[in-house]
């Protein structure tokens, strides 16, 4: 069966991003923007939603990191439409991670004391629901090097910008919650992987409808 592949070259006066993306990979990634905790989360998206993803992007980090991760978040829902061509065949819908069933119901992602939910539809209608999260938006993660510039660390609020970017540019809707948890990098991490496994699950192909939409519609 043929790879779902795409690239994707985004060039601002802000930003300059390079996507290459394969929806039927096997979680490899080389990601470089220049903000290393961005990059982990980058990392850690393409390892369990399960694609191969290649990212770099050259931003106006000494602005602020907000152009880079909004960007990339833009870039990457660029990417990933275009790899889901028609849709046909497609589950559609997805959530995070339940070990009990990876398709269907109630689904979270732990991350110690963090518990966050993601589910994502790719309706053609973009939506982001953030919920739970408002108490973050002024945390600040920094990396391990402990530097407090611009070009390395990471506020919470950083997180809604680069998935509301996605959602917008994938047409999709994306639901994000928190129900609980207290460490911000947690949080966020607990959010990404959420995220990953939810378009994992949405993007794959389902046999029982190879060909056809999973809408009532006739398009999606």
């Amino acid at each position: 069966m043929k790879q779902r592949r795409s690239q994707i070259s985004r060039v601002t006066k802000e930003t300059s991003i390079r996507v290459r993306l394969n929806l039927d990979g096997t979680g490899k990634s080389s990601v470089n923007t220049g903000i290393p905790f961005f990059d982990h989360m980058l990392t850690l998206l393409a390892r369990h939603a399960v694609v191969d993803l290649s990212l770099r992007c050259k931003g106006d980090l000494e602005v602020d990191a907000h152009h880079t991760v909004e960007d990339c978040g833009i870039a990457l829902g660029q990417a990933v439409l275009r790899a889901l061509g028609d849709k046909r065949g497609i589950r559609r819908y997805g959530a995070g991670f339940d070990p009990r069933n990876p398709f269907t119901g109630e689904a979270y992602v732990p991350m110690d004391e963090t518990l966050a939910r993601a589910v994502v539809d790719f309706c053609g209608r973009p939506t982001l629901v953030w919920r739970g999260l408002e108490n973050f938006s002024h945390k600040r993660i920094s990396p391990a090097e402990k530097r407090q510039d611009a070009s390395s660390a990471f506020r919470f609020g950083l997180a809604r910008e680069f998935f509301q970017g996605f959602a917008n540019e994938a047409r999709c809707a994306l639901h994000l919650e928190l129900l609980y948890g207290s460490e911000p990098h947690h949080v966020v991490e607990a959010l990404f992987k959420a995220f990953a496994r939810a378009m994992d699950a949405a993007g794959q192909r389902d046999p029982r409808i190879a060909g056809e939409l999973p809408s009532t519609k006739g398009k999606l």
